[in-house]
């Protein structure tokens, strides 16, 4: 595949004929404002699937915000959509309540999620971040129609006409879910909110589920000198990314879930090392940037 492909494009609509990821938010567990994080962005995780010629989306972190803008701007209209959620954290649905379409009688939606217990569901978590003393409104302020649907992680959804979506739990408090996107013969595996296991590591089922992966977008959050601090929270670091990358024989991989301790020095500097290993395993990599597109 030619290089120039994978590269990102940073501005234009997407081909809604063709399949690519664009970056609204890149951020982990908190949102990040200032001219120090204007590089690689500061809102917290959401991202644009086109494939097969519909709308994806992935997570819905404050980058959800100016995607229902960029989503009303750029029609077409009625909104026929499916959002899925890697899982109910705050900082990956905090962006529900200001996602200007959910506020139009026209459009549909179907918000997905396949990491909750019984007796939890997708509405119930939702419905309590907007609860007051929290928010002022609930969710019955929604004008839009809005199917809430629960899977078991692991399952393949195959509800969006010409798009396998297949579904893989990982390792985070409360549960999270991994997806590959299947269109045209192409994949895009987020993989996101994962914490490796030292000494079972690279997963042989993580990595069987992203094998040969066109682009691969993983929780890098930390550094290896970093984590050992943070054991436990839930998150993972570039290098065991990129030991699951090489095992798996992805073609990019993504660098994502920035620590909002990475302003964009410090993610210059971790981009560097990152890439420089990665030539040592013939993997090329990048760090997601806020408003990029990546074209399988």
């Amino acid at each position: 595949m030619p290089v120039k492909r994978l590269l990102s494009r940073l501005s234009g609509k997407p081909d809604p004929n063709g399949f690519s990821v664009r970056f609204w938010g890149t951020r982990g567990s908190v949102a990040c404002g200032g001219a120090s994080y204007a590089r690689y962005g500061g809102n917290t995780s959401c991202l644009e699937v086109t494939a097969c010629g519909r709308t994806i989306i992935f997570d819905a972190g404050t980058g959800l915000r100016p995607l229902g803008d960029a989503l009303d701007a750029r029609g077409p209209h009625p909104l026929d959509v499916d959002m899925f959620l890697t899982h109910t954290h705050f900082d990956h649905i905090c962006g529900i309540p200001f996602f200007a379409p959910f506020y139009r009688a026209e459009n549909k939606f179907r918000i997905w999620s396949g990491h909750l217990s019984a007796p939890w569901k997708t509405r119930d978590a939702v419905s309590t971040l907007m609860t007051a003393p929290i928010f002022p409104v609930d969710p019955a302020i929604f004008r839009a129609q809005i199917d809430w649907r629960d899977f078991a992680g692991g399952e393949t959804i195959t509800t969006v006409p010409g798009v396998t979506l297949k579904t893989h739990k990982l390792n985070h408090p409360n549960g999270a879910t991994g997806f590959r996107i299947e269109c045209s013969g192409k994949s895009i595996s987020y993989i996101t909110d994962l914490e490796h296991v030292a000494g079972a590591w690279p997963d042989p089922s993580l990595t069987e589920f992203i094998r040969g992966t066109d682009i691969f977008i993983y929780d890098a959050s930390y550094t290896d000198t970093e984590y050992p601090d943070k054991a436990g929270y839930g998150h993972s670091t570039w290098r065991a990314g990129l030991e699951l990358a090489a095992a798996a024989q992805v073609k990019l991989y993504v660098l994502f879930h920035h620590d909002p301790a990475h302003d964009d020095r410090a993610m210059d500097l971790i981009v560097r090392e990152a890439r420089d290993a990665g030539k040592l395993n013939k993997i090329k990599v990048i760090a997601a940037r806020e408003g990029q597109t990546l074209t399988p």
